[in-house]
């Protein structure tokens, strides 16, 4: 056990580690263009603000948290999702009391979940999710899936599928309450014992339920749709009239409701094709209308996704798509005998100072062993530092794909190289 990681993680190791940073990389570059500024919460927080903003109901806070008690007492929990921190630091640090809206995102952020660990999903995975507040008009909504699009695009996964739904606001969401219990009532016996509470509590959360008996109970449920008030309505049209300005193909599924209680009038999730040829969920987000207040802040509206890199990773290798590899080494110096070390350490260094990628033998290997070591590690040419040479003050360089050999002044040989590399 000492040398295995805990089930349900994984490592990345350093010769995969590339395909995480090109993500991340175009994550961070879509996001920037959209104005979005980072912020980094910490990885516990304390277990009230997820049972007071995802819900004491969901199967997040009842079945799947990594809660523990520090040594002061104190209740704290491994972040399971990443919204309830981000607005605890808005409130926290009043952020919305400067100009609005706050758009943040963050990335890398590790959620934690005690769940059966499947393919692109793990009990610690890590998120890039965008986060903005105080936008409270449908164009905001459309600008956020229209964001996630372009991640997933530029990323290089193609064929996606927008799915909406609006689950309503407080004002008409107990209507549809009312009207799931009265088709549920007689069903009870024939839920699991999860959707019995959530009966009771929430029952727009029994769509979201994986029971395959409880989804067989729901073939002629109410939908929420038919029950939206005028305002929400209003907002839904707009969403709807948005996505279609931007040339975004969506659909409406009255059955996404999403896992988190905090979510009110727009939800969505993104589609696209497994092998198989059914449906796999790539990510999804919503509104959060209210959830600024019930964290202590001021009435303020919410928008939001969260996107699970594993799993971007995973539908990237499902798809074959190939992400460019960097190369690791421009340059490789190679030392001719114990007196060349010291002068091919400095080369070394100074190359890497012009922001040349080195690299140098530090294992005494032959001449002939580090020409092999050079050619394994993609290095474009070799600078050979010793004998003649330098006695003369010279460096040899050879360029590894042509075979061509020149012999340039030590004092010159960082500009040399940094010529060969990147010509004119």
């Amino acid at each position: 056990m000492l040398t295995q990681a805990p089930r349900g993680t994984k490592d990345v190791l350093p010769r995969e580690s590339y395909r995480w940073q090109r993500v991340e990389a175009i994550c961070r570059e879509v996001a920037a263009r959209a104005g979005y500024l980072e912020i980094r919460t910490p990885v516990f927080e304390h277990t009230e603000l997820f049972l007071r903003g995802v819900g004491d109901t969901t199967d997040i806070v009842q079945k799947e948290m990594y809660t523990f008690e520090d040594k002061g007492g104190r209740s704290l929990t491994l972040k399971p999702e990443g919204t309830a921190g981000a607005v605890r630091a808005l409130v926290e640090h009043s952020l919305y009391a400067g100009i609005l809206p706050v758009k943040m995102y963050y990335l890398g952020a590790p959620i934690f979940r005690y769940e059966a660990p499947q393919s692109g999903r793990y009990r610690e995975h890590h998120q890039f999710g965008c986060e903005v507040f105080g936008a409270a008009e449908p164009t905001c909504d459309a600008e956020i899936i229209a964001l996630l699009i372009r991640v997933l695009e530029e990323v290089g996964l193609a064929g996606l599928t927008v799915n909406i739904n609006s689950i309503g606001c407080s004002h008409c969401r107990p209507l549809y309450h009312k009207a799931m219990r009265v088709y549920l009532g007689d069903r009870l016996s024939l839920l699991c014992a999860t959707c019995n509470q959530r009966f009771a509590h929430n029952p727009l959360r029994i769509l979201d339920c994986k029971s395959e008996n409880c989804q067989a109970q729901l073939g002629d449920a109410p939908e929420m749709l038919n029950f939206l008030c005028e305002g929400c309505q209003k907002h839904f049209d707009g969403l709807m009239e948005a996505l279609t300005a931007l040339g975004i193909p969506y659909q409406v599924n009255p059955r996404i409701v999403r896992g988190l209680d905090y979510y009110t009038r727009t939800v969505f999730e993104i589609e696209m094709q497994s092998d198989t040829g059914a449906p796999l969920a790539v990510c999804g987000g919503g509104r959060y209308d209210r959830l600024v207040e019930a964290l202590g802040g001021p009435s303020m509206p919410g928008m939001g996704f969260g996107l699970g890199i594993e799993r971007v990773l995973m539908l990237l290798n499902q798809r074959e798509v190939i992400l460019p590899e960097p190369r690791l080494y421009d340059a490789y110096v190679a030392a001719l005998g114990p007196d060349s070390r010291m002068p091919a350490l400095r080369l070394t260094h100074a190359l890497r100072a012009a922001g040349i990628k080195a690299e140098m033998d530090h294992a005494a290997r032959s001449l002939k062993a580090q020409f092999k070591s050079a050619d394994k590690l993609g290095a474009g040419l070799v600078a050979l530092v010793g004998g003649d040479e330098l006695a003369r003050g010279a460096v040899r360089i050879r360029d590894m794909r042509s075979k061509e050999e020149k012999e340039v002044p030590l004092a010159e040989a960082v500009a040399a190289i940094h010529a060969i590399l990147q010509p004119v």
